[in-house]
């Protein structure tokens, strides 16, 4: 499976321009997706609050992941992924304070563990090298198509 590129996963989810965290899917399969991203780097980011990014916002990068992974394998059955929210979030680890002072690139994984119709459940997971920068639990559920 080759690589995809931040335009072509761009395309795959709501958030666009500066807001979309990812910059290249490096590994995918019908349970899992890993990505990639410098945009902790970036003084761009959305996320910056003083010039700086709050490890908390890791949980973003690994939604993000999970839209991703979701709108692929949406499109492997022939369907758009529907937009969708995050219900809950379980087991969150939080291992540093502030990420944009990290100097390399994110590694962004998520599991599926669960999918029943619109409710989703992952696992993901946020590093940098070997160092857990954050981790946790997600459910999303996706909405109706009327709302």
């Amino acid at each position: 499976m080759s690589v995809i590129g931040r335009e072509e996963l761009a395309a795959m989810i709501p958030h666009k321009g500066t807001m979309c965290l990812l910059d290249q899917v490096v590994r995918w399969d019908q349970c899992s997706i890993e990505c990639t991203s410098l945009s902790h780097r970036r003084t761009e980011n959305p996320l910056r609050h003083d010039g700086r990014i709050a490890a908390v916002h890791a949980i973003e990068y690994g939604a993000q992941a999970m839209a991703v992974h979701g709108a692929l394998l949406a499109s492997e059955q022939g369907r758009c992924l529907r937009p969708g929210y995050i219900a809950a979030l379980r087991n969150i680890e939080i291992a540093c304070s502030t990420i944009d002072d990290i100097d390399r690139p994110l590694q962004v994984k998520a599991w599926q563990l669960m999918a029943d119709g619109g409710n989703l459940v992952y696992q993901f997971e946020v590093k940098a090298g070997r160092e857990l920068v954050a981790s946790g639990r997600v459910t999303v559920v996706e909405m109706e198509e009327n709302e």
